[in-house]
């Protein structure tokens, strides 16, 4: 006779209630995607490095017209609250105090591989796209590239643009973003 192995899922307010209640602390580095609290990869140095230039590189091209986050959570939907590595979002006064943001604040999400690359390709960037976010970056430290991945839908993304060292991208949704993948590769 077989043994039916049942999964307990999550929902956001489940994860929420798991850190109050202290099951996990401030230094657990857990995502909820897919109702499943996902371990996150120990940060490198060549990743957070990533992630600054990218977030001062955003922050000047897109001035006061958006809030440039870092590592923070977007609530995605009952289930999932991933932390992408960057975001850039629809300005607000309270700079999302009272709730984190949705997917309808993300003008721009970007996310940096440089062990998670699989993980990035196959589960968040399908997620993203899911939920209707118009563009989301995936930046291969190891490949040397920068993809810009847009036109959403469950599938995935269906258009995908690769810049290489010497190359530069656009974005489609914020014109005034345009990132030389030197500057962010390093």
């Amino acid at each position: 006779m077989a043994t039916r192995i049942e999964r307990r899922r999550f929902t956001v307010e489940d994860y929420h209630r798991m850190h109050d209640a202290g099951i996990l602390g401030e230094d657990d580095r857990v995502e909820l995607v897919g109702g499943e609290g996902v371990e996150m990869s120990p940060i490198g140095s060549r990743h957070a490095a990533c992630v600054r230039r990218l977030v001062r590189i955003l922050e000047r091209q897109i001035g006061a017209g958006a809030i440039v986050d870092s590592q923070n959570p977007i609530r995605i939907d009952p289930d999932a609250e991933p932390q992408p590595d960057v975001a850039a979002l629809r300005s607000r006064p309270d700079y999302y105090e009272h709730g984190h943001p949705t997917q309808a604040d993300v003008l721009l999400i970007v996310e940096v591989s440089d062990t998670s690359l699989v993980y990035d390709r196959l589960v968040k960037l399908p997620l993203y796209a899911a939920a209707g976010i118009a563009e989301a970056w995936l930046v291969d430290l190891n490949g040397a590239n920068v993809e810009r991945h847009g036109l959403p839908g469950v599938q995935g993304y269906s258009q995908v643009v690769y810049a290489r060292r010497g190359e530069s991208l656009t974005s489609t949704g914020l014109p005034a973003i345009a990132l030389d993948a030197d500057g962010v590769l390093g």
